[in-house]
């Protein structure tokens, strides 16, 4: 009894530094081990961000079996940097990346968010020269809703990063698409209701509206 008491102690005091030296989420783990596992090709056009690209099915919304999910909820920008090998070693057509929003909710600056996306911009064009990449705006967020206030409270920080990205993707010579001001309340500057239901993810009818912005890119040949 007093050695199965030992073990369980052990075990115990185990636990907090198995989950210290986790870097990312059990979700993460799981849906990048399982990106690592399908192929992309040069035909391949992905979209590649955090919960609110995970939650589309974009094959299906472009009736295209070569547009591909590479969206993980919870992500962030270092998150995108760290799982980009399995994505640009296919050489993919096009990527479309959106991150940012779950870096605002942990309190991170604009300027360091950008920065880290130029690394992610950086490192896809240094080792996937002929992908185009396309760079979208933070979509704003809305804090009417009394949920995910990590996010929504810091809403303005969403135009900060915004005003940065656009010349960044100038500097860098990547296309730049603002999917913010299709989305924003003119009169309040956040998200307008009526493509979300809790101030953070999309409606459908918030993803048809995204479909439609892209889709120039996502066809152009």
């Amino acid at each position: 009894m007093k050695n199965i008491a030992l073990l369980l102690l052990g075990l115990f005091l185990a636990l907090p530094q198995f989950a210290q030296e986790r870097k990312y989420s059990t979700f993460y783990e799981q849906r990048a081990t399982l990106f690592e596992e399908l192929p992309v090709t040069s035909r391949d056009i992905i979209f590649l961000g955090n919960s609110i690209t995970n939650g589309c099915e974009w094959g299906e919304l472009f009736q295209n079996t070569y547009v591909k999910n590479r969206g993980i909820s919870g992500d962030i920008c270092m998150g995108v940097y760290d799982r980009l090998d399995p994505i640009i070693k296919g050489k993919p057509a096009k990527i479309f990346l959106l991150i940012g929003i779950n870096d605002v909710a942990r309190g991170t600056s604009a300027d360091t968010i950008v920065a880290r996306i130029e690394m992610i911009v950086k490192k896809i064009k240094a080792e996937s020269p002929k992908t185009e990449l396309y760079l979208q705006s933070v979509l704003p967020v809305n804090d009417c809703y009394g949920m995910f206030g990590g996010h929504t409270s810091r809403w303005q920080v969403v135009k900060q990063i915004n005003d940065l990205l656009k010349p960044l993707a100038e500097k860098e010579r990547v296309t730049y698409i603002d999917l913010y001001s299709h989305f924003v309340d003119g009169a309040t500057g956040k998200m307008n209701p009526q493509y979300t239901n809790d101030g953070l993810h999309l409606l459908g009818k918030g993803y048809l509206l995204w479909r439609d912005i892209v889709k120039p890119y996502v066809n152009k040949k």
